[in-house]
């Protein structure tokens, strides 16, 4: 109470001066009671402001002495309060602030995991983010992604309807990939501005197969039709004019009978095809002996090989493992390739077979494996045309192939049987020099630690 007086008492020292200067004349009655009561009232609120200030250091005070909180005045209580509510929505605030930053974090791992190549762009179409199947497919090629006319038509189709857009497109370079873009917008935009998310999906291995499925049945037709033309012209010929034509007779049947064995090849070749494809994912378990079923598909091209004054030459290296194989598919495959070595090679010249270990390692698996190659002294195969040979009717010389009788299916059938075998077909060529068909089969002990693994 005393500090109050204290205060009190050097307040009215104004209002002291205020009466004396009254008693003296100085000052009129009215302005002086004007000022006396303005000043009053400041003083009184200042006085208030002052004991309350007061008031919460002696609480404060007290409170570190006792740990009382109920000694506190009422509007200290009051601000302790509302204090408390600011710390508890501080506390809110930043567990909710943590929260976006964590599903933040979830959104950027499951873009960067997407195996699809994802852009994300704002609405002025420049890239906020990218994941790493975009960055690892286009790289420096982003630009010209979102140059192409179609992508660029895609977007503002998008911005004019706000609905998600396709478009398909082809990039030329560095290699032709067909691709489909996805537009899809984000709604409400992201915190960097991204407001369009672009999803670039790979089609090039699906239209290759669409043409491939395409081109078979267009070849297939082909070759069916020619032979099949001939026969019914040569029929109706022999039934007409030359009736009773006995030369003409003997020569039409020839050509008769070639084209009938013609399409009797081509059938039973795609017969042969359907039968491993089906059996593809199935591998063998017969152990075969290599080198004896060499010597045997050799032998039977003795006729062949005189044919053509040709020499064989078997270079056979001694114990080597057996193979895991099917010995009938693996004669069809020893059988077209000599059979390719024979029609393709030149006259005169020498075809050589060898079998022989496969060294781990460099263009060959590390588990151990035997090698067989066929070569021949041909002209060779340009080296624009070695990745498309197993393709089915695939020719390098459509002419010749056909004047051989080559179906243009035997390499996809060798290709088809080594994917069944677990192994791997190479082909090398040189123009002038003749080819070489190499056919790596894993070793019967490696086959099993295979099957075992898996």
């Amino acid at each position: 109470m005393r500090r109050y007086a204290a205060v009190g008492g050097l307040a009215a020292l104004p209002i002291l001066i205020l009466l004396l200067f009254r008693l003296t004349g100085r000052v009129e009655t009215a302005p002086m009671m004007l000022t006396i009561m303005v000043y009053i009232g400041a003083a009184t609120g200042v006085l208030y402001l002052l004991a309350r200030d007061i008031d919460m250091v002696a609480w404060t005070i007290r409170r570190m002495a006792h740990q009382d909180e109920s000694l506190a005045p009422p509007e200290v209580r009051v601000l302790t309060g509302l204090a408390g509510e600011v710390a508890r929505l501080s506390q809110r605030m930043a567990t909710h602030a943590a929260l976006v930053e964590h599903y933040r974090r979830a959104d950027t791992q499951i873009l960067e995991r997407l195996p699809d190549p994802v852009i994300v762009l704002a609405q002025d179409r420049s890239v906020r983010r990218s994941n790493a199947a975009a960055r690892q497919a286009f790289t420096a090629e982003t630009p010209a992604v979102l140059r192409h006319p179609a992508v660029r038509s895609a977007i503002e189709r998008l911005q004019a309807t706000g609905e998600s857009q396709t478009a398909d497109l082809t990039l030329p370079a560095p290699v032709t990939r067909d691709l489909q873009a996805t537009v899809v917008p984000i709604d409400p935009p992201l915190a960097d501005g991204g407001a369009i998310l672009l999803v670039l999906s790979d089609r090039t291995r699906e239209r290759l197969f669409e043409r491939m499925r395409a081109d078979f049945v267009a070849n297939v037709s082909h070759e069916l039709r020619t032979p099949l033309a001939s026969l019914i012209g040569f029929t109706e010929t022999l039934r007409g004019p030359a009736a009773d034509d006995k030369p003409a007779q003997q020569r039409f049947l020839a050509i008769m009978a070639e084209q009938g064995a013609r399409m009797n090849r081509l059938i039973d070749d795609l017969l042969s095809l359907s039968r491993i494809e089906m059996t593809e994912h199935q591998a063998p378990a017969e152990r075969l002996d290599l080198a004896h079923l060499v010597r045997h598909v050799a032998e039977g091209f003795e006729p062949r090989l005189a044919e053509r004054t040709a020499k064989l030459s078997l270079q056979l290296q001694d114990d080597l493992p057996a193979v895991q194989a099917d010995s009938d598919q693996i004669t069809q495959v020893l059988q077209n390739l000599m059979d390719n070595a024979v029609k393709y090679g030149r006259d005169s010249g020498t075809i050589s077979v060898t079998l022989a270990h496969a060294v781990p390692g460099g263009r060959w698996p590390s588990r151990p494996g035997v090698l067989v190659a066929v070569t021949d002294e041909g002209i060779g195969i340009p080296k624009q045309h070695l990745p498309r040979l197993t393709e089915r009717f695939y020719r390098v010389d459509k002419g010749r192939s056909r004047a051989v009788g080559g179906t243009g299916l035997g390499l996809a059938i060798v290709k088809h049987i080594v994917n069944r075998h677990r192994g791997q077909l190479v082909i090398d060529s040189e123009e002038g020099k003749g080819t070489t068909v190499t056919v790596w089969l894993p070793a019967a002990q490696a086959m099993a630690r295979m099957a075992e693994t898996n």
